[in-house]
């Protein structure tokens, strides 16, 4: 799947800096002095001979980069005919270190535009009654339209014991954020507790105002919690660069206590998260439907761990080598579709020293149903007195697990292009016994600007 945006952290002193996309743009007529395409470069259009790297050394980065996925069902599926989606995202980012540049030290100050287009394959392979579970194409999720992701300051404090986000932000850049794995399976990768309880913690790009404070702790240990404010609207079309807080529905509160040790004499390294969430906005309480209508509403709840180590390194680079990801998510069964979720996955960085920036990476994953949420749709049919499956007045019942499996081979061809060939298996698309097993066929890829 598309890597997540992450926080940089300022006593790491990461080269930033902030730039309207027009100034961007623009930039790119400076390349005269670079040929674009160099194979060693990390960006596709080059340094524009030396002005990129000098904006960067006095604390002004931006990133524009594109991200690809197509899907093709290859078999079985609600549809089975073969067919094929293709969804892509632009992402224009600038950031600045306001300690280089306005000597205001421990200061960081984010801004994130991105953009979303294309189809969804998931859709085809799951009953459209009902939808899907997991997402073959993570980057088409959350609409396509322009939208401002990121527009956040991080202030660190008393010598980086203590960091500071405020602005507008994603719950995912900080919380349940993975660091292994390029699946393009949403059911592998990070922000989980977003993808199996999206109604009520979203992940980019869907921005919301909020914040968090960590406190980094001894012995590669800390503590954080955050707020930020739910409100439907901003998954709109025309809120994308919304930023007045009518029509608020409540808050999302996660706190996460986190290690990420170095081990061993290769110091491989680790990422351990274990954290909760609790939600104001309340929802109906599935077991208490009766009649067509909710008795009671409830506010949400849940929990989340999140376990991932570099497990080898290669000829002592810890950047090549085998790691392992597993995950575990469960929601309140009161409120909650899905109240559970497990997944593993292996990735192996390196595997050939001719090829040492590929990779390769296999996972599973299994999505559970509320078995009251099932109950309740149940209720409905008989409502209606409908049983047949094939009448299109019935909803099919969601019960029980879908599986997915992945595995992928990422293509380092350049230092700014990377190309990913992946195979799916859904089992039980979308939980619904009727629907056939689904065999997926894709290609991922990123660019660099």
């Amino acid at each position: 799947m598309a890597r997540n945006l992450t926080t940089r952290k300022p006593w790491q002193k990461k080269k930033a800096g902030l730039l309207p996309l027009g100034l961007a743009l623009v930039s790119f007529s400076t390349l005269a002095d670079t040929p674009p395409f160099s194979l060693d470069s990390p960006w596709l259009l080059g340094d524009w001979g030396g002005y990129r790297q000098k904006l960067a050394d006095d604390g002004v980065d931006f990133q524009v980069g594109y991200t690809m996925q197509s899907a093709a069902n290859l078999a079985g599926g609600y549809r089975t005919a073969t067919t094929m989606r293709y969804a892509d995202q632009w992402t224009f980012g600038s950031t600045l270190d306001l300690d280089k540049l306005l000597n205001w030290q421990g200061g960081t100050f984010q801004a994130t535009i991105t953009n979303r287009s294309g189809e969804n394959l998931t859709s085809h392979i799951n009953d459209p009654r009902t939808g899907g579970l997991s997402n073959v194409q993570g980057i088409s999720a959350r609409g396509d339209y322009l939208r401002l992701t990121q527009f956040w300051l991080n202030q660190s404090l008393f010598n980086n014991w203590l960091d500071v986000k405020l602005g507008r932000v994603t719950t995912n850049e900080d919380f349940d954020t993975a660091k292994l794995g390029m699946f393009q399976n949403w059911a592998m990768g990070s922000g989980q507790p977003g993808h199996w309880r999206n109604d009520r913690w979203f992940n980019a790009p869907i921005s919301q105002w909020g914040g968090r404070v960590k406190l980094n702790l001894p012995e590669d240990l800390y503590l954080q919690v955050g707020i930020y404010n739910q409100n439907k609207v901003n998954n709109t079309k025309a809120n994308g660069f919304r930023f007045d807080m009518r029509h608020g529905e409540g808050n999302l509160v996660p706190m996460e206590l986190g290690w990420q040790p170095k081990l061993g004499a290769d110091k491989l390294q680790g990422n351990y998260r274990l954290g909760g969430y609790y939600s104001s906005t309340s929802g109906g309480n599935y077991s208490s439907w009766h009649d067509g209508k909710y008795g009671k509403t409830d506010h949400a709840y849940g929990g989340y761990l999140l376990a991932e180590q570099r497990l080898t390194a290669t000829g002592g680079d810890n950047t090549r080598g085998l790691g392992i990801n597993f995950q575990y998510i469960m929601n309140d069964h009161r409120t909650s579709k899905l109240d559970n979720y497990q997944s593993l996955a292996l990735t192996w960085a390196g595997p050939f020293d001719a090829r040492p920036k590929d990779e390769i990476g296999i996972g599973m994953a299994r999505i559970h149903v509320n078995h009251d949420y099932a109950k309740m749709r149940n209720e409905q049919n008989q409502g209606k007195g409908v049983s047949d499956y094939h009448d299109m007045s019935y909803m099919p019942l969601q019960k029980g697990s879908e599986w997915n499996y992945e595995v992928y081979y990422n293509v380092k061809a350049t230092r700014w292009l990377s190309i990913r060939p992946n195979l799916q298996l859904i089992t039980k698309p979308g939980g619904v016994d009727q629907v056939q097993d689904a065999f997926v066929g894709g290609i991922a890829g990123d660019i660099t600007f």
